[in-house]
This record gives structure tokens, sequence and C-alpha cells, in this order.
């Protein structure tokens, strides 16, 4: 029997996909549930696995863009699987058996070429009227071919010398041409279209990461052990900080659609995350009632899934503000681009310790430069600045503001 895979709806309004890696050859026997391709969306990387156990064909190449439900391949289910089996060497004629060769005829030689002329004192060096031109064309004598007597260059030479567009120093030169997956073709082009359809500007402030750091230090090792394995990172504390001043500031929780504008009561925060394919922007639903328990658990199952490839388009779906953390990667600086069709996004960066005043005395903190981008459309320049200070304040007075003054309490949650 033959059965035809077609391609399944990755989700809601994709009608395209793209063939990105068939991890299967044609003939190959494929096993039931086996991954036998990866394929692109305009939002995620899937897998496709097999339906049946059986002999594949495939029907589509690398890079061919397939509409869903399209046959990309199949099956004979009627085939058996093959029996591991060891090629059996070839043998090779003994002397004896080997035929013998008649005879090649010499083939005449070639005559030696003739000798290159001896380089003399005259090779590469210009005549005086030749040098002059060299000289206003700001030409090195030594890039320039002379076709005089004895490889002097001429005025002729001069004349018709280019300046050089640079020598090249002996290293790999190659370029490869290859073309971008589905995902990043769409994330270029929803990059671009943020940055042309949004009025968007980015205000920055700076955040003392000092009382975070204490609190840190003073409970991760119970807060591990506690919560099977699940750290206390500075996400959940952002993440907090950026919940209550969404609630303190509604409109940075709204987005614009035409002439109307939709706002949220509730906060799901996309939290940018690094995976094989790229960046991904998976979604914690509804964080403005989780704990920090709740928070970081859900950041690290939606990491190890970006990681392993499984993430979902409903992982990624939705979403009311994003926070991105640079710093991982070094960052110390940067005016993140909204994530359409939100207003705004948080920038998170590297931590540096740097001397600041305190109380009028100069002291030595780590600082962390935070950053939010947001339409200005939607969002007035008082809010904000106002949401960024919010920020600040939460993050730098935590047990106050985030822990009610009670953080085994808020930790145990």
């Amino acid at each position: 029997m033959i059965l035809e895979m077609k391609v399944p709806s990755p989700g809601e309004s994709i009608k395209e996909v793209e063939i990105a890696t068939w991890l299967v050859k044609d003939g190959d026997y494929v096993e039931k549930d086996q991954a036998i391709a990866e394929v692109d969306s305009d939002k995620a990387t899937l897998e496709l696995p097999a339906e049946a156990s059986g002999t594949i064909t495939l029907k589509a190449e690398e890079g061919d863009a397939v509409a869903v439900g399209a046959v990309v391949c199949l099956i004979d289910t009627s085939a058996t699987k093959p029996a591991d089996s060891t090629a059996a060497a070839k043998e090779t004629p003994t002397a004896e058996e080997a035929p013998t060769k008649a005879p090649v005829a010499e083939a005449p030689k070639a005559a030696p070429a003739p000798a290159a002329p001896a380089a003399t004192y005259a090779s590469g060096t210009p005549s005086p009227a030749a040098k002059k031109i060299l000289d206003e064309k700001n030409i090195a004598p030594a890039s320039v071919k002379g076709t005089g007597k004895e490889g002097r260059i001429t005025k002729d030479d001069a004349v018709n010398a280019t300046p050089s567009m640079g020598t090249p120093t002996g290293g790999s030169r190659s370029s490869v041409r290859s073309k971008l997956s589905m995902l990043r073709r769409k994330v270029a082009e929803r990059l671009v279209s943020a940055k042309n359809e949004t009025a968007m500007l980015t205000t920055f402030n700076e955040v003392n990461m000092t009382p975070i750091n204490l609190i840190r230090n003073q409970y991760k090792e119970e807060f591990k052990a506690k919560h099977a394995g699940i750290g206390l990172g500075y996400m959940s504390f952002f993440t907090k900080a950026v919940t209550r001043a969404l609630k303190m500031y509604p409109d940075v929780n709204s987005m614009m659609d035409g002439d109307y504008k939709i706002a949220y009561d509730f906060c799901d925060i996309s939290i940018a995350v690094s995976g094989p394919k790229g960046l991904m922007v998976p979604v914690v639903r509804n964080a403005e009632n989780l704990t920090f328990r709740g928070v970081e658990a859900d950041i690290k199952r939606l990491a190890i899934k970006a990681r392993d490839g499984q993430i979902t388009v409903d992982d990624m779906t939705g979403g009311t503000f994003t926070i991105t953390n640079g710093g991982v990667f070094g960052s110390m600086l940067s005016t993140p681009i909204i994530n359409p069709p939100q207003s705004g996004i948080l920038g998170m960066h590297n931590i540096i310790e740097r001397p600041i005043a305190v109380n009028g005395k100069v002291e030595i903190h780590p600082m962390m430069f935070v950053a939010l981008s947001y339409d200005h459309r939607i969002i007035d320049g008082r809010e904000s600045v106002g949401f960024l200070v919010a920020i600040k304040d939460a993050l730098e007075n935590p047990m106050e503001l985030l822990l009610d003054n009670n953080p085994k309490k808020a930790f145990e949650l």
C-alpha cells in the first residue's frame, strides 16, 4: 500500500511551508514516527514525523515551498525492513589471474620550454618620464608590468596603468551564496515592517543590581533545592518588574489596530530565547499571576523546547510585551526593535561594575543599562519614561516592591 504524506497545518493563517532539510534519503526504509524532515514556516521550524513504516519516496526538494496539505513524500507500507548486512569485500585478481597488459608505447618527450629571460637591474624600473607619471597617479612601480627592454617600465606603461583596488594577501577569498530559511525571511520582513510602520523611539536608564544580587546570593541555593532544580535568575525579577509597570502604565500594554487601540488586562510576556534556528520569542502567559517559581519554570520549559527544536507556533503566538536580554551575549547597550504588533520591548544588557555616586560618595556597584523601545503613536514620552523608571524602582527596591518584604513566602509559592 502506498501512503501519501501531506504537509500538516502548523497553525492558523499558515498556508505554506518550506522543506528545510530532509533527514532521510530517497529509497530509505523509515519507521513510524521517525523524523524524516524539518520544515520551516514563517513562525517556527517543525519536524515532520513518518506516518507509517516503509520505504520512502521523496516528492519535494530541499528549499521547495509547498502548500499545507500538499503531498511531500510517499511511503510504501508493504515494503519489508531490510536486514542488516555487511557488503562483501570485492575480490581483487591475483598476479596469476591478472590479465597481461599490452606494452604501451612511450610518448615522445616534449621539447623543453625556452628559459625566461634573466631579470636585470632594468626589470620593473621606470624610465624618468614613466616615474613622473606614476608618482602623479600615486601608483607603485612594483604594481606595473614593464614592456620595455629587459622589463623596463615605459612611458606608455605608466600612462595605461590604473590604481590597484587592493592586493590579495593570499588568504581565502571564497564566498557562499545560500537561500535564507522561510523563518529568517519572515523575521527580516517583520523587522523592516516594524521600522517602517511604527513611530519607534528608545529611552534609556540604568539599574543598580546590588539589591537583586544580595537577594539571589542569599536565597538561590535554597530556592533551587526547594523547587527541583529551578534556578532563581534575573528574568523572574525583570518579568515581575515589567508586569507591575504594565499595570501602572496600561498604554504600554496596548496595541494599534488601524484607528483603534486594543488594551489588555493581562500580561502575556514574550521572552526572547536563543535556539538552533536563531532567536525565538515564546510567550509566558498571564505572567502577572505567576510567582517567581512559576516564571522561572515557564522560561526554563520554553528555553528547553527552543533548544531542542520542539517549539511550536502556539508557544510563540500572542504576547503583549517583549523582554530581550542581549547581555548574555555581552551587549552593553542597544536599541531593541519592537516585536509587532506589540507597542513596547525592554532590552536588558550586561552587568558591569562601575563607580556611581551614592549619598555623596563614590561607590562601585554592578550596573546594567536598560532600554525601552516603544511605538510613539500610542505611547507618549511621559508614559514611556515613567514605565522605565517604574522598572528601575522595582529592581532597585525588590524587597518592598516585588517581594512584599517577605522573600521566604514569595519564593516558597
